[in-house]
């Protein structure tokens, strides 16, 4: 076969998948019909969970000085996610051109091999693989074939289209104008803010740049091949403002609906899909590149790991367990979020309900939660420890011969297991993975050392950075934790 895995999609979804595809040493080809990368900043920024997961990976450092902030809203009502249990603050000021950049020098680095320029034409799952047709940057028509399948081609996915995936939902009811311009000054607008017959926003970026969103109640949603004229979105800006920006330099424009939709199932056969291609949505709280990346996530390390025969292909299977109930939840919030600010003056009664809820410091956590992605919990077995499904907290760890922290452990792509009570015997039982899996006798110190594994012993965390196994309180036992995250032991005794 050509590679083991074929990803289709080069956006940050493909990437991160073929970066982590690299860490764990499986070959990856990701193809993008694109010749170039577009250069437009469309999504801002991170949540706390991605600013997390990049700490994991050591990505941090290469986006540079952020802009970083605990402010944030829910439907537009200003929210403080600073209640939330984290080292780190959402980014706000990273376009998702600069994101890309670094997520492809990353991935290249590692040693994808990037296809620019080459289309997927078809594809054919086998059975025991997948073969593509493709037409390359020169035009030529080409048969390539994988082991895997995986689609990161976004929210008209041609992977998901010819490969039959049901795709249900809603159809956009409205269209909504983004533009970054320059060359006018212009007060910044919180979103949610509506004026008579719609809802704008401006925002600024930097160097005289403004970010505006404009949505005019009663436009109909049109298909689209191409952005609209900047024209028209500054006809629509000043119908609702009364100010004119045609004379402003468009830096990019874009237009985009309220269409709702989630696949049925985020694998069929060998053919798996990854970000917007599996789930569309109101971009509501800058969600969508996220999720999509934490889907990449969740995703590498289980297929590399069938790859490499590591694991059996079962494991595949608590992807679309743990991804599709995130999916969900994400098309929940951001429609809800969407009735709060895109709606009339026959909302304000609901947003001032909301407003008030708000207030409240356990709504808060848990719509903080929900948008920031920190509330997620996987199904690893059960148990009473709370720790048990959640990611792992970011702690600073020593040990008589280490001094490291929970996110440093993660940066090789690879399971870790930590004893805090130098064990022998545990680190025994974890020896028959101890190709998948690195052991770490450590004790947390500095801020939070007293109370995230307060009573825990040991934790057992997956690549991903969730937590599948922790001593005292699982149901499981370690080495079944350890046989059904990472594969069977290398000693058969175990």
């Amino acid at each position: 076969m050509d590679a083991p895995v074929i990803v289709v999609g080069a956006g940050p979804a493909g990437l991160v998948l073929a970066a982590e595809l690299r860490l764990a040493g499986v070959d990856v080809i990701v193809l993008e019909k694109l010749a170039q990368r577009t250069g437009e900043s469309r999504g801002l920024g991170f949540t706390i969970r991605t600013m997390e997961i990049f700490d994991q990976r050591g990505l941090l450092p290469r986006f540079g000085d952020m802009v970083t902030s605990n402010a944030g809203h829910f439907g537009g009502l200003p929210m403080d996610f600073g209640v939330l249990d984290s080292v780190h603050q959402a980014a706000k000021s990273v376009p998702q051109s600069t994101t890309e950049a670094i997520l492809e020098q990353w991935a290249l680095e590692l040693g994808a091999d990037l296809r620019r320029g080459t289309e997927l034409l078809s594809l054919c799952d086998t059975g025991d693989g997948v073969e593509v047709e493709v037409r390359d940057a020169e035009g030529d028509r080409q048969t390539l074939t994988a082991r895997w399948l995986v689609g990161c081609d976004g929210g008209r996915s041609k992977v998901r289209k010819a490969a039959g995936f049901d795709f249900p939902g809603t159809a956009a009811t409205m269209e909504m104008y983004l533009a970054d311009i320059r060359g006018v000054e212009l007060e910044p607008r919180m979103i949610g803010q509506t004026v008579a017959g719609g809802m704008v926003m401006v925002g600024p970026l930097g160097d005289g740049v403004n970010r505006i969103i404009v949505c005019e109640r009663g436009t109909p949603p049109q298909r689209r091949d191409a952005p609209p004229p900047y024209q028209e979105v500054a006809a629509a800006w000043e119908r609702l403002t009364g100010i004119d920006i045609s004379h402003a330099e468009p830096v990019w424009v874009s237009a985009f609906g309220d269409a709702t939709r989630q696949v049925t199932e985020y694998r069929r056969g060998r053919v798996l899909l990854a970000g917007d291609a599996a789930h569309i949505h109101l971009p509501a709280g800058g969600q969508g590149m996220n999720t999509s990346i934490q889907d990449a996530v969740n995703l590498g390390w289980k297929l590399a790991a069938v790859v490499r025969g590591a694991a059996p292909e079962a494991l595949l299977d608590s992807y679309h367990e743990e991804r599709f109930p995130v999916g969900q939840r994400l098309l929940m919030n951001t429609r809800a979020q969407g009735l709060l600010f895109l709606s009339g003056d026959e909302i304000q009664p609901l947003r001032d309900v909301v407003g008030e809820l708000l207030g409240y410091e356990e709504v808060a956590k848990h719509l903080a939660g929900m948008v920031s992605g920190l509330e997620i919990r996987y199904d690893v077995g059960g148990g009473a420890n709370p720790l048990l499904g959640r990611r792992m907290p970011h702690l600073e760890l020593v040990g008589e011969d280490v001094k490291t922290s929970s996110a440093k452990l993660l940066r090789s792509g690879r399971g870790f297991l930590l004893d805090l009570e130098d064990n022998a015997h545990l680190r025994g039982r974890a020896a028959g993975w101890s190709d998948r899996v690195d052991v770490v006798t450590a004790v947390p110190h500095g801020v939070g050392a007293n109370s995230a594994l307060a009573g825990v012993s040991a934790v057992l965390v997956r690549p991903d950075g969730h937590v599948a196994w922790a001593a005292p309180g699982s149901h499981h036992d370690l080495p079944m934790a350890l046989g059904r995250w990472f594969g069977p032991s290398r000693n058969p005794l175990d």
